[in-house]
């Protein structure tokens, strides 16, 4: 039987072949109280779905027999307006007429058509109704606030309208009962402020869509029509002033940052990891967010959220993997513009392991007691921010690049980007003379390990046990540390700590709505060059530092000459280099590092690097499908490897054993293996809740004692930045 990652991503589902068809239109509804905008948009959205295909449009309100008639009305657009367009004939209706409170006379005047276009909007209180969403391919739900809602209706339809706006309301209290039309919608439009501006971000979502995609061709063509600009600044501002001077009052914010070159310089890196570092958030025209979550990628495009159902990978197929831009020549960098952020472990899920279970659910996870801390929601199983602009700071050559994205032929696009260029040059001008800050002293907090020493070595013997009898070569076992501190602890300091303490190549801080990320990770997973060159660098084997020079060295030795350790690398190099074969030219993997040291700030680390060329015409979502998670946190063989993790493991590892990094619009990636990390979310009592995955390869000759130690050694970098020690 085939490895399920290997197979090709999953296809979108087939539509029923009662609604498919040449001559059947696709019908949007759009649905919402009263007064909350709905019309506006769907007038607007009209005008803009006109300038490429016919549209039709048809108002609820022509059908409502009077005031009392909400129910009676949309039964009647269901059965005489949508039951007949979705089987791609015109509707024949008759209209109510709102003057004599009568229905129109049923002759010339008072018949009504909707013609079968290729789209039809149909607009107005229960157009998506639970009767009509088995008719109807795309749900779009304005809402507002009730008072906002009043008032708009009461200034469009003037007061004749204020004496039944109770009872009116009180019928779509009782029509939208019998289901959440805004827990369904594919796209939410926020009018609390008005809809002014989004008719053309809810056509942009549309696009995104992907059963819409052939529809709307045009619109996904003008996309591609960009203009990618990057400037060089003649600046080294200090890295972390820089990114709190542009980015510091961002909600969604990444830095990308190759810490280890304000330590030792670019050329110190052998591998050329640590030559950039990059910045960005979500703001201007082009900047939007999406988070994946219960098998819904959620995009948030301003006052616009649209919702597309499937798998995570099937969604980044659409939105990534094809050269949307191309770098001038004077640019030497690899990352165009596009969305960063990361993915977490439970995308496993998609790419052949299971679904994890509720970490309150799994085996050894203890039920909250009454003085338990609140625990904040799990943060989304992946979270990007698409970037319309960014700072690239180049280590090697001691300079910036101004990166800035422009819809061609579009000048109020190019004004925006110059803009933003001409501010963020006005912000590292102002940085000329200044120092990164010193981090106060940071709070100890107080850990608790997920899995106890005496448990943690159960876990071991299991995994022995499994090898033995064998299920697994080598199993990648781990566990979570927790702390929770009564007040907020700062994460943008944390970070500056940790940087300062332990620098990494992957380093990385990431602010995401209610979520922090600082990761110290020296670990690349997946790298793909805009040429389709693979390279995966996995680390198996680690030592901790020691301040004494003769037992640091001694220590380096000891790993160079542990046929343990070296085990753990070739058989995840091995894993590995099956993994990248499978969208690969024939021929072209290759292992140009085998088990080679690194030494950071707290470790050192057996590396080695895998290569391999994307065969031509190979998604690149898809090749990454069949490398996550990263072979060396799970052990191999993979896929029965993760079924033994999740018999063992008393939860969801979430953000922690995933990837961090970036999604280019040249096509290129690329992600680190996200350990090392603190995740840090503020939760309800004032506080901030931390998490710190840890954990090590198991193979059958793995020693109990050893092991437990270097979990400690892996954890000792973040623990010992915050003053905490290892939970005994």
């Amino acid at each position: 039987m085939a490895d399920p990652r290997h197979l090709p991503l999953p296809a979108s589902p087939p539509r029923d072949p009662l609604r498919s068809g040449p001559s059947r239109p696709v019908i949007i509804a759009v649905d919402g109280r009263s007064g909350a905008g709905k019309t506006t948009v769907a007038l607007e959205l009209a005008a803009l779905l006109r300038r490429h295909r016919t549209v039709s449009l048809f108002h609820l309100e022509d059908i409502y027999p009077g005031w009392d008639g909400l129910a009676e009305g949309v039964e009647r657009y269901v059965s005489t307006v949508l039951a007949p367009l979705a089987q791609g004939r015109t509707a024949h209706w008759t209209a109510w007429d709102w003057a004599s409170g009568d229905w129109s006379p049923a002759d010339d005047a008072g018949s009504r058509t909707t013609a079968a276009a290729d789209v039809v909007l149909v607009e107005g209180v229960g157009a998506a109704h639970a009767a009509a969403r088995a008719l109807v391919d795309v749900v779009v739900w304005v809402e507002a606030p009730a008072p906002a809602r009043r008032r708009r209706a009461l200034e469009r339809d003037g007061e004749t309208y204020a004496p039944f706006w109770d009872r009116w309301a009180a019928q779509e209290d009782e029509l939208f009962a019998g289901g959440d039309v805004a827990a369904a919608a594919d796209i939410v439009v926020d009018g609390s402020r008005g809809v002014a501006g989004a008719p053309e971000r809810v056509l942009s979502a549309l696009a995104g869509l992907p059963a819409l995609e052939p529809l709307l061709a045009p619109e996904l063509a003008r996309r591609r029509g960009l203009e990618f600009a990057a400037v060089r600044v003649a600046a080294y501002p200090p890295a972390a002033a820089l990114f709190a001077a542009l980015y510091g009052g961002s909600t969604d914010a990444v830095w990308l940052d190759s810490s280890t070159a304000d330590q030792t310089g670019a050329g110190a890196d052998p591998a050329g990891r640590a030559r950039f570092s990059i910045m960005a958030d979500a703001s201007g025209s082009f900047g939007r967010t999406a988070t994946h979550a219960d098998g819904t990628t959620t995009v948030a495009d301003g006052e616009v959220t649209a919702r597309i159902r499937g798998h995570f990978f099937r969604w980044l197929d659409t939105v990534w993997g094809r050269k949307a831009v191309r770098a001038p020549d004077d640019y030497p960098g690899d990352f165009t513009l596009g969305w960063l952020g990361w993915l977490g472990y439970e995308l496993k899920g998609e790419t052949g392991g299971a679904a994890t279970r509720d970490a309150a659910a799994a085996a050894g996870a203890t039920p909250p007691g009454p003085n338990t801390p609140p625990r904040p929601t799990p943060p989304p199983t992946a979270a990007l921010l698409f970037a319309g602009r960014a700072v690239v700071v180049d280590h090697q050559e001691r300079c910036l690049f101004l990166l800035t994205l422009a819809e061609a032929n579009h000048p109020a696009s190019g004004q925006e980007a110059a803009d933003w260029a001409r501010g963020a040059r006005d912000a590292v001008a102002a940085l000329a003379e200044t120092n990164d800050a010193p981090v106060a002293p940071l709070p100890a907090p107080v850990f608790v390990l997920r899995d106890g020493e005496s448990r943690y070595k159960a876990m071991i013997a299991a995994s022995r046990t499994e090898i033995r009898e064998g299920n697994s070569y080598e199993v990648c076992l781990t566990t979570q540390l927790e702390a929770h501190t009564p007040g907020r602890l700062d994460a943008w300091d944390v970070y500056r700590a940790l940087r300062h303490r332990s620098p990494a190549p992957f380093a990385a801080f990431l602010r995401m709505g209610a979520t922090a990320v600082c990761s110290t990770s020296p670990e690349r997973f997946l790298r793909i060059d805009a040429a389709g060159l693979m390279r995966a660098e996995p680390i198996k084997g680690t030592r901790r530092r020691d301040a004494d020079p003769v037992a640091d060295a001694a220590l380096k030795a000891d790993l160079a000459a542990s046929l343990k350790d070296r085990a753990e690398n070739v058989m995840i190099v091995d894993l590995l280099r099956n993994d990248l074969s499978h969208n690969a030219v024939p021929g072209t993997v290759r292992v140009p590092r085998l088990c080679e040291i690194e030494s950071y700030a707290t470790v050192h680390q057996l590396v080695s690097t895998i290569e391999a060329q994307l065969a031509p015409g190979s998604s690149r979502a898809e090749a990454l499908a069949a490398a996550f998670p990263a072979g060396s946190m799970t052990g191999a063989p993979k896929i029965s490897t993760m079924a033994i993790l999740d018999s063992l493991e008393a939860g969801p590892r979430g953000i922690y054993s995933g990837g961090i990094g970036y999604f280019s619009l040249n096509a290129a990636l690329d992600l680190s293996v996200t350990i090392r990390t603190l995740v840090l979310q503020d939760t309800d009592d004032g506080g901030t809740h931390l998490s710190l995955g840890v954990g090590g390869a198991i193979t059958a000759d793995s020693d109990d004692d050893a092991e437990w130690q270097e979990i400690q050694a892996k954890a000792y970098g973040v623990l010992s930045t915050l003053g905490a020690d290892f939970p005994g």
